[in-house]
């Protein structure tokens, strides 16, 4: 788990908790289903994000390896 959706689950268990006292229960349910949607909004995310810095390193990796094989078969 990221920072940011750890640091986005302690904010909203934090808020949800000052909100106890204040809301009836099926309003602090349905509050917490849209956080939870929402932070499984957040990890599809940044799984998806995961997966193209992956490839883009990949592909940077291919792209100096044929520089490098250029390099070595230029001489002067």
């Amino acid at each position: 788990m990221t920072k940011f959706a750890a640091t986005l689950a302690v904010v909203a268990l934090g808020s949800s908790v000052l909100f106890t006292g204040c809301t009836s229960d099926a309003s602090l349910s349905a509050k917490l289903d849209a956080i939870a949607a929402d932070v499984d909004a957040l990890k599809a995310q940044q799984s998806k994000l995961a997966n193209d810095v992956a490839f883009v390193k990949s592909d940077a990796a291919r792209a100096n390896e044929r520089l490098d094989n250029l390099a070595r078969r230029y001489k002067k």
